[in-house]
């Protein structure tokens, strides 16, 4: 779908290492800021139970899941809006992203250099704010400037921006991130000025493997931060789940046992992402291929079978759609289909998240 979500925060928080465990990736991961320089770019599988509960029912060649895109963006730093430590740089990597994923260093170690000498969450959350923030206050005031001049030839809907481009000015200069300021329609009217603070946020609390069991007094902070924005935030260890990236499946369920987990923080990022970007899954499954199609909520039957390839959209005639449920009730394609519980639905269906689906169509 082209959707990607960027990992930011200040250097030295967890952000690479992170990343590396989630795409297998080799982003450098040194203890120094500005490792990384170039946005790294890679994929991330989304774990999902269901595709494994279809394929043990309908056995196939190929099993293959959705899958996200992300950003690693290099270090941010106080005064970045400013041009400080490439910031200029790294803030124009966000642009391109539809959501971010901030990682909020939550540990202790003397190692580990903090860039701002101690560990603050708040404040480092802060300073990642002030500094998006900042400069979307430069591209806001740019904005309203030119808005208003093309007001002047009586456009009713330029003349209609006006006040939302005022709001955006307002709040931002008041310290608020857009993404509170404005309504879903509001922001639809700025889309094009690819504002910082408008895109959605998951903080991410990076915390030692001794607080992955019990929150520590970073972690409260940054979950009462979340609450407080309606946003969402998880808690994971780094360290952690760059050894259980190196294990095998077996050696990675022992590990986990044996520090209480059910299974790695990165299945929950990478759930948590897919939902913060407004992602829903539906399947296909077949002899040949069993896979996991990665829509938006609210896709209409053929949205969907565009995804698969634009002929199916154009095409689109009906689809057939039935449920994990029914597939697990009565085993097989051909039992559900004699029980009554094969549905046909048209164009105008909207698509439910785990809907099992055969599109049928005509080039």
């Amino acid at each position: 779908m082209g959707l990607a979500a960027g990992i930011i925060g200040l250097p030295n928080v967890g952000k690479s290492t992170i990343f590396n465990a989630l795409c297998d990736g080799n982003a450098q991961a040194q203890n120094y800021p500005f490792c990384t320089i170039d946005p790294n770019q890679g994929v991330v599988a989304v774990p999902d139970q269901r595709l494994d509960q279809i394929t043990t029912l309908i056995p196939t060649e190929k099993v293959i899941p959705a899958f996200l895109e992300l950003t690693d963006i290099a270090g941010l730093v106080r005064g970045a809006s400013q041009g400080e430590g490439l910031g200029n740089q790294f803030l124009g990597h966000i642009k391109d992203v539809d959501a971010i994923v901030h990682v909020v260093r939550c540990f202790e170690n003397g190692d580990v250099v903090h860039v701002d000498g101690s560990v603050n969450p708040i404040r480092d959350i802060e300073t990642i704010e002030t500094e998006l923030m900042f400069k979307d206050l430069d591209t806001a005031e740019r904005g309203l400037s030119r808005v208003v001049k093309m007001a002047k030839s009586g456009d009713r809907e330029i003349k209609a921006q006006i006040p939302v481009f005022e709001a955006v000015y307002k709040g931002l200069s008041e310290g608020v991130p857009v993404r509170k300021i404005l309504d879903p329609e509001q922001m639809k009217m700025v889309s094009q000025m690819h504002l910082l603070s408008s895109k959605p946020v998951l903080y991410v609390a990076n915390v030692g493997e001794d607080e992955l069991l019990s929150d520590n007094d970073a972690v409260a902070m940054v979950q009462k931060r979340a609450a407080e924005e309606n946003a969402l935030c998880i808690k994971i260890s780094g360290k952690v789940e760059s050894e259980i990236a190196q294990l095998n499946p077996e050696d990675q369920k022992e590990f986990l046992e044996s520090l209480g987990l059910e299974e790695p923080g990165l299945n929950m990022l990478a759930k948590s992402i897919y939902k913060l970007l407004g992602l829903e899954t539906f399947f296909t499954a077949g002899e040949k291929e069993n896979r996991a199609w990665t829509i938006r909520s609210g896709s209409t039957a053929p949205q969907a079978a565009g995804v698969i390839h634009t002929d199916f959209e154009k095409g689109f005639i009906r689809a057939d759609v039935y449920t994990l449920e029914d597939l697990e009730q009565y085993k097989t394609e051909a039992a559900i289909k004699a029980a009554g519980k094969m549905r046909s639905e048209g164009r105008d269906y909207v698509v439910k998240d785990g809907d099992i689906m055969f599109f049928k169509f005509n080039v």
